[in-house]
């Protein structure tokens, strides 16, 4: 309230001011130009008195006398051409204040009332800082956020692909305690949009595991939890990510989501640096550092700080993963093997490169070899599923689709 009345008190003032010289014409006893005869006229007779006291010289005197008397002639001049014309209307003076006054007054509240917070009480930084604290501590739970998540509209599914994730959901429920197979579930759950679903067996190989885990794992179910609560990061998912920076501080993923943590808690302060220092660690094209480049302005807007692009560091040059295939001492032990069990070596061989490219992804090479080899062993609909998934990751990249048609079709399919 006391702002409200502070601008109407600022806005009144100036109204005054306009007014005063609005009106002023009509509050004057004379015009100028009789006042400035007042003066000439004064000043004629302090030449005498200066040639009297000796001040001055009689040329002297002359000459200011000659220039005094032009200035009485012309200021006489205007006098008469203004007691001739009209004066401003008093009328259309009024009116001027009055306009001038509403538009400088309701201009001034309705410009706060957009762009500023009307009721919203004074805070200063420390306050701001408690009023964060009260709300990190209260915030909704990862629960309370999933359950005003709408549904999300149905996905197109190739059939060979939903029935195979259904029966990787099948043999998961029947073997609880396979790590790998809860792993590859969370994998393709995530992959089909079921969020829940895919943290959920997160959850279970993390449990399963019992601490022998790799510091992505925690940041990697803190990120589904994310994304089953729409963005939302939960105190579950704080806590994931905590664990996460603990045991590997450059972690890029967890400290994306940590600085976009803080962006929601009202600390845009403490997210802009976090940001900040992870666009100069790099590396430069990561999946985090484009979606921080993409933010992070907005977010030292807010944090009250003027923003300077940051050029993240180059990564490590990429080196072509090597194609995982059987070692000379397979081709070995195979040679002296039965048909059933070399044939047992080789889809233990293709479970394995399945498994690795479902959790860790590799090149268009390796998702070529397990296509063909699952031709090879006839698990023709279980190839076309692993394609169609091949495909959408390798969308923007002609050369690596061209061979991944090439290994469809020696695998019996119809790309």
């Amino acid at each position: 309230m006391v702002f409200w009345i502070l601008i109407s008190f600022v806005a009144l003032a100036v109204t005054a001011l306009l007014g005063l010289v609005l009106l002023r014409a009509h509050a004057l006893d004379e015009p100028p130009a009789a006042y400035d005869l007042r003066v000439y006229r004064q000043q004629l007779s302090d030449v005498d008195k200066d040639l009297q006291r000796g001040v001055i010289n009689e040329s002297d005197a002359q000459r200011i006398r000659t220039e005094v008397s032009r200035r009485i002639l012309a200021a006489d001049a205007q006098l008469q051409q203004q007691a001739q014309g009209g004066t401003q209307p008093k009328a259309l003076s009024g009116i001027a204040v009055v306009l001038s006054g509403a538009v400088l007054l309701l201009g001034t509240i309705g410009l706060y009332w957009q762009l500023g917070a009307p009721g919203y009480g004074d805070m200063g930084l420390q306050a701001r800082i408690q009023a964060a604290d009260i709300y990190a501590q209260n915030r909704p739970s990862q629960t309370e956020m999933e359950s005003e998540i709408p549904p999300l509209p149905p996905q197109e599914i190739e059939p060979g692909y939903a029935e195979l994730v259904e029966q990787l959901r099948q043999t998961a429920a029947k073997r609880p305690q396979d790590a790998q197979g809860q792993a590859l579930l969370a994998q393709h759950e995530a992959n089909l949009g079921n969020f829940i679903a895919a943290y959920q067996a997160k959850e279970t190989y993390i449990r399963i595991m019992n601490g022998d885990l790799d510091p992505k794992d925690y940041g990697e179910l803190a990120e589904l939890m994310i994304m089953a609560a729409g963005g939302y990061v939960s105190p579950e998912a704080e806590e994931l990510l905590d664990r996460t920076l603990q045991l590997d501080p450059q972690n890029g993923p967890a400290r994306y989501y940590y600085g976009l943590l803080q962006g929601q808690l009202n600390r845009p302060d403490i997210g802009y640096r976090i940001w900040a220092d992870t666009l100069r660690m790099g590396p430069k094209g990561a999946p985090w550092i484009t979606g921080i480049e993409s933010q992070i302005e907005e977010l030292a807007f807010r944090a009250g700080v003027e923003y300077s692009p940051i050029s993240p560091a180059a990564g490590p040059a990429a080196v072509a993963p090597t194609v995982v295939g059987p070692s000379a001492d397979d081709i070995e032990a195979a040679q002296e093997m039965g048909s059933q069990d070399r044939q047992e070596m080789i889809r233990g061989m293709v479970a394995r490169l399945s498994d690795r490219l479902a959790t860790e992804g590799g090149s268009a090479a390796e998702w070529a070899q397990l296509i063909g080899a699952l031709g090879v062993l006839g698990e023709g609909t279980r190839a076309a599923a692993i394609y169609s998934e091949a495909k959408t990751r390798f969308a923007e990249d002609e050369t690596a689709l061209a061979q991944l048609k090439a290994a469809a079709s020696q695998a019996g399919l119809n790309p």
